[in-house]
């Protein structure tokens, strides 16, 4: 175990604890070994180096009911300070259960640096963020409704907390343990990457906490509504993926600025054409020159004065649930597999179904509901799904680099849905 250690440099946890979290023998023998350690050891270093494994150990495995029962009572009549917070970690862990990798390294940092407490940044779609504890035995569920009722939400129905690490974000399903996803997703990374390059790039990743699921959205929720729900629609309508007039979109840019700047008018009198993409539709800026843009924006812009710049993005969203996608996950993607559709689609993925969409007129094609998707499945570069029966099925496969997320989002639909259906 490492008796004679030269100083308290870095432990390579992985080799210790991967294959005794697998192995039930094993478990015991590492917790056998770290008790003996830590029994009448005169090498300061030492037992410090054994209360470092003992808390990680404590925090992702137990041992047998037998063995436990005996570092349960080693660890009560201990005088060291770490003796009370590993018995902790063993109640905390006995109630989530068991987890299925190594220590993470920020674990591995926080106990060598003695901090045990460990807070992880939060972003939210407003670009704001705030700090949350996350300990070895927290699962995705616990953070979520943490988050939820700080921030003094209505619900947490339908958030996620997102891993995103180089281009991608991914989910954390709601019963994994953070850093179990973190070390998974990391070590993925690590694997499928063509290039290799510099191990602390790769590992550089930020948690996200946004709306996932578009459910239950007629319940008031001010706070929802500020944080996640105007600053996760408005990208999607500048994205050009609602079907929306040059009136209606006049009137949305409108708002935006006054929800963006309120009574401020300066952008109106300079370097406005560079303010434009950030107020209209992509597919629609061609229709006017910027400065004729600017006129109709700024007469709908005056006649809402008093109106606060909260309550120009509450009518912002007011106006876009109307909207018969409203709700919705919007994927770009090339096809080829059907002669009867363009080789460019716009797929809308929501709480009602799978729906294509033409992206030059915004209109549905062909919309699915969940009972109607045959099988789908996904890689890095496609997404292939079949729809109906085997007698009538059709399929289409996408070229897109976001199959996963498509993946993802069908099979978390249905999931709340035979969740909602049995309660």
């Amino acid at each position: 175990m490492g008796d004679l250690p030269k100083g308290r440099g870095p432990i390579d946890t992985d080799t210790i604890f991967a294959p005794a979290i697998k192995d039930e023998n094993l478990r015991d023998e590492v917790f056998c070994q770290i008790m003996r350690q830590l029994t009448d050891n005169r090498i300061q270093i030492s037992e410090e180096r054994g209360w470092d494994l003992m808390w990680l150990a404590t925090g992702v495995m137990l041992p047998s009911p037998l063995v436990l029962k005996e570092l349960t009572e080693f660890l009560r009549t201990r005088s060291h300070p770490l003796s009370s917070e590993c018995l902790t970690r063993i109640q905390k862990i006995t109630k989530s259960g068991p987890r299925q990798y190594p220590p993470y390294i920020i674990e591995v940092e926080a106990i060598r640096c003695r901090s045990m407490q460990i807070f992880h940044k939060v972003y939210f779609p407003d670009d704001t963020d705030e700090a949350f504890e996350i300990e070895s035995s927290t699962k995705a569920k616990d953070v979520c409704q943490t988050i939820a009722k700080r921030l003094d939400m209505q619900s947490n129905d339908g958030f996620s907390l997102f891993v995103k690490i180089l281009d991608k974000a991914f989910s954390v399903p709601e019963e994994y343990f953070i850093f179990d996803f973190i070390y998974e997703l990391v070590e993925w990374t690590k694997a499928t990457l063509t290039r290799s390059g510099d191990s602390q790039i790769l590992c550089q990743y930020q948690l996200f906490f946004m709306k996932k699921l578009w459910i239950n959205m007629n319940q008031i929720d001010p706070v929802a509504d500020q944080i996640f729900y105007f600053p996760q629609e408005v990208p999607k309508f500048l994205n050009g993926y609602y079907k929306v007039s040059k009136n209606e979109a006049t009137k949305i840019a409108a708002l935006i600025y006054r929800g963006y700047y309120g009574e401020d008018a300066t952008g109106f009198q300079h370097g406005f054409a560079d303010l434009l993409p950030q107020l209209v539709p992509e597919d629609l800026i061609g229709l006017h020159k910027p400065d004729d843009w600017k006129k109709m924006i700024l007469n709908v812009y005056n006649g809402h004065k008093g109106l606060d710049e909260p309550t120009a993005r509450d009518e912002v969203l007011r106006i876009i649930k109307q909207f018969p996608t409203f709700g919705s996950t919007f994927f770009v993607v090339k096809q080829s597999t059907d002669a009867n559709l363009a080789n460019t689609l716009l797929i809308a993925i929501n709480r009602r179904g799978f729906h294509i969409i033409d992206p030059r007129t915004k209109d549905i094609i062909q919309s699915y509901n969940f009972s109607e998707l045959n099988y789908w499945s996904s890689g890095n570069t496609y997404f292939h799904i079949r729809f109906g029966n085997m007698m009538g099925a059709s399929k289409l496969l996408c070229e897109t680099s976001q199959g996963y997320k498509m993946d993802d989002l069908l099979s978390s639909y249905i999931k709340y849905l035979k969740s909602a259906s049995t309660h």
